[in-house]
């Protein structure tokens, strides 16, 4: 079966294949770079690395472009807080982000622009715009999209400018002629530092969210390329608004596929800042290894909502140390590549095939582990580990991962022999010798009485 992707744009699944035969073009909205990435991000970021890992597994050629936005109304307000330069900021966040998703063992892309280093292409868009009609002046200074002006404004979301009329507010116009209209260049206000200002023919000032994408992606990747991504919430209005600006510039389709990642939900509602209900990536990471947290993500389908909790992670460590045991018992023998009429291999590339559907290939790697456990092939070791490879797990040591536990607390310990005891007095025995294997291979030791379940370090 070939791939198959879910676009947004036609909110089909449609087989793939790229515009240049071999060689995929992707680019995805990266980080607004003011404060420390938190898991909603590293879950967009593990999605798309999850993409590209694939595609080049299945041989194509990746141009992958994440880019840092590095001049925002946010990232302005910080490095004034701070009393620092924007400059300063954004590369202590930049080089943080760096350091968090790279311990996640999130690949880099093939190119990383910063929005910064492209205002002239921005400008020269802009002006594009302005001379087909698209983009206008307005009182205050700044240069505004007209929405109206484009006739496929809305094909993304599935908006209709009717809908979106219902939810205007003509009271902050800000010398926009409708209030639909988004801002492609912003005047400069007296109160923002030198380093936030961009002299040009619209006057000084700095370029509009929107634009910043449209202009990284056309430079790096050209006028049309095969995929375009980013998080769900992205969808309207950033992508909607890139479509708008960029097929307007060029008259050319911007994107072949949009795909979207799903939220990382904690009591059903979105991980993020505005809330205040994010953990940072390095929060996590001192509570949970770095393996467990991918594995985590990566288990998820990635347009599904993931639900974040202590209780998630644990049952993540849990069952990646399942795949390990395997490892552990029987030492992989390398393959030189993977032979993907093999059945259990053939399975893994149908479920990856079908949307990147990682949740049917974890699937596969432990039925394989069970087979590994039961014939102690190496063979199909090394096959269980070179699968992985391609999600990006099972590439440690075993037994030095099955080494390294979870920082277990005594209400978390405690919390697992209830467990046990639970699973006992249902007669799943096989469940509660799991619990007593993993609290085992953390050092835990649980000895039984009649008076109850206690427990020790193990010497």
């Amino acid at each position: 079966m070939s791939l198959r992707i879910y676009n947004t744009l036609s909110r089909a699944l449609e087989p793939f294949s790229p515009i240049e035969p071999g060689h995929v073009r992707m680019y995805v909205c990266g980080m607004t770079i003011y404060d420390l990435c938190h898991v909603g991000h590293a879950r967009m970021m593990m999605a798309f690395d999850v993409v590209q890992r694939w595609l080049r597994a299945g041989g194509l050629r990746v141009t992958y472009v994440r880019n840092i936005t590095d001049i925002d109304d946010k990232i302005i307000k910080r490095a004034l807080e701070r009393g620092i330069t924007i400059r300063a900021l954004t590369d202590e966040m930049t080089a943080a982000m760096h350091q968090d998703i790279g311990a996640l063992g999130i690949e880099p892309p093939t190119l990383e622009p910063r929005a910064t280093d492209y205002v002239p292409q921005m400008l020269g868009m802009i002006a594009t715009l302005e001379q087909k009609g698209l983009a206008y002046r307005s009182t205050n200074g700044d240069v505004n999209y007209a929405v109206r002006k484009f006739p496929g404004y809305g094909k993304l979301s599935g908006k209709s400018l009717d809908e979106l009329r219902a939810g205007e507010r003509v009271a902050v116009l800000d010398g926009k002629e409708d209030p639909l209209d988004f801002v492609l260049w912003k005047s400069a206000k007296p109160t923002e530092p030198p380093e936030a200002k961009w002299a040009s023919d619209f006057g000084t000032g700095r370029p509009g969210w929107h634009i910043e994408c449209s202009a990284m992606s056309c430079q790096t990747l050209g006028q049309s390329f095969d995929i375009h991504g980013g998080g769900v919430d992205l969808q309207f209005p950033h992508h909607e608004n890139e479509i708008a600006q960029s097929e307007g510039a060029s008259g050319k389709p911007l994107a072949r596929f949009w795909v979207h990642n799903g939220f990382v939900q904690i009591d059903n509602e979105k991980m993020s800042k505005s809330l205040g209900n994010f953990f940072t990536i390095r929060e996590v990471l001192k509570k949970y290894d770095a393996e467990t947290v991918r594995f985590f993500i990566v288990r998820a389908h990635y347009r599904s909502a993931l639900n974040y909790s202590d209780a998630h992670l644990d049952d993540a460590r849990s069952a990646l140390r399942r795949l390990y045991n395997a490892l552990d018992l029987v030492k992989p023998q390398p393959l030189a590549a993977i032979d993907w009429n093999e059945p259990f291999a053939a399975r893994f590339k149908a479920a990856m095939d079908e949307d990147f559907g990682t949740p049917g290939a974890v699937a596969v790697l432990f039925d394989l582990a069970s087979e590994v456990n039961r014939t102690q092939s190496a063979q199909l070791a090394g096959l269980l580990q070179a699968l992985g490879g391609t999600l990006g797990i099972l590439q440690g040591d075993a037994q030095q991962f099955l080494r390294v536990g979870v920082a277990l607390d005594e209400a978390a310990i405690q919390t697992l022999i209830a467990q046990r005891a639970a699973a006992k007095l249902a007669r799943n025995f096989a469940e509660a010798d799991q619990i007593r294997k993993d609290l085992l291979a953390q050092g835990i030791v649980l000895k039984d009485s009649a008076a109850g379940t206690t427990w020790e370090a193990a010497a």
